[in-house]
């Protein structure tokens, strides 16, 4: 069975002025996000900053998160690393404090053979029981998850359920279903493209926009689960332009900005990033003024 369905969230982590975790504010959130029909909460991912967080932040906020949402939803924590004894003392730690799942992206900076992925995963494996999901983002880590290696995990690790397909590469991921036999749970990545992803044999996605519009990412998916296709790709291009303008600086600097223009008060970055330009901050706020959330 997958960890879940529908549309995760890829949570925020709200930051104070002064740059420490905001766990007030970031319960409002988690609780909103349940309230507008998210399948499942992924904490300390990309979207969440965990590259900027001590270890020690890194473990509070999931367990803070796993309290909070009290298993009404499943909770995936967000412990890879470039190091995978650091993958597997954050991946022990997050299992002990509830997380239903883990999210592992594929190590950065080292360029890791195929090889070397499947030892670094296996590591990981070998030392929790919950579920993993694999995270294929070549844009950022500068290496590419072959699809033989995820069907060779998936098929092989009884706890390496799927993947995080954020690489874009269609022809990749068909290759993908096909090597695993349909035993691999497969999640879009990109907001851009649920809806292809589902035509796949998807499970969901892995959402920036549901940080915003958690219930119109949630109904993408459901119409298409329900079997009503075109009002699913309906509302999937409907979102294109503030998807596209959530996108138009690096993630998370737009959403932020976009939680922040809806009161949310979603804090600061924290550097190396930086707070959005203001023509980009124009271009988001008109886009999500035509798409009916400020």
């Amino acid at each position: 069975m997958a960890i879940f369905e529908g549309a995760g969230v890829a949570l925020i982590t709200p930051f104070k002025e002064n740059g420490e975790v905001s766990y007030e504010k970031l319960e409002e959130l988690v609780e909103e996000q349940i309230a507008g029909g998210t399948d499942a909460i992924i904490a300390c991912g990309t979207t969440g900053e965990a590259s900027t967080m001590s270890h020690e932040e890194h473990l509070d906020v999931i367990k803070y998160v796993c309290e909070v949402a009290k298993k009404r939803i499943p909770v995936i924590a967000g412990t890879g690393s470039n190091s995978t004894d650091t993958a597997v003392y954050l991946s022990r730690e997050a299992e002990k404090h509830g997380a239903d799942g883990l999210l592992l992206v594929s190590p950065y900076y080292n360029k890791a053979t195929q090889n070397g992925l499947k030892a670094h995963f296996k590591a990981v494996a070998d030392v929790v029981k919950i579920p993993i999901l694999l995270y294929n983002i070549p844009s950022r880590t500068g290496v590419n998850i072959a699809p033989e290696t995820i069907a060779d995990l998936c098929l092989h690790v009884p706890n390496v359920v799927g993947v995080k397909e954020a690489s874009g590469n269609f022809s990749a991921i068909a290759d993908l279903m096909n090597l695993a036999d349909g035993r691999v749970d497969v999640y879009s990545g990109n907001d851009d493209q649920i809806v292809p992803m589902l035509s796949l044999g998807g499970k969901g996605v892995i959402s920036v926009l549901s940080n915003i519009a958690p219930s119109q990412t949630h109904e993408i998916c459901e119409a298409y689960f329900n079997g009503d296709v075109k009002r699913s790709a309906g509302l999937q291009l409907s979102a294109i332009p503030l998807i596209n303008a959530l996108f138009c600086e690096v993630n998370p600097i737009p959403v932020k900005a976009a939680l922040n223009l809806m009161g949310k008060n979603a804090g600061p970055l924290r550097l190396p990033l930086t707070e959005m330009e203001p023509e980009n901050q124009e271009r988001l706020r008109q886009a999500m003024k035509e798409y009916g959330i400020l």
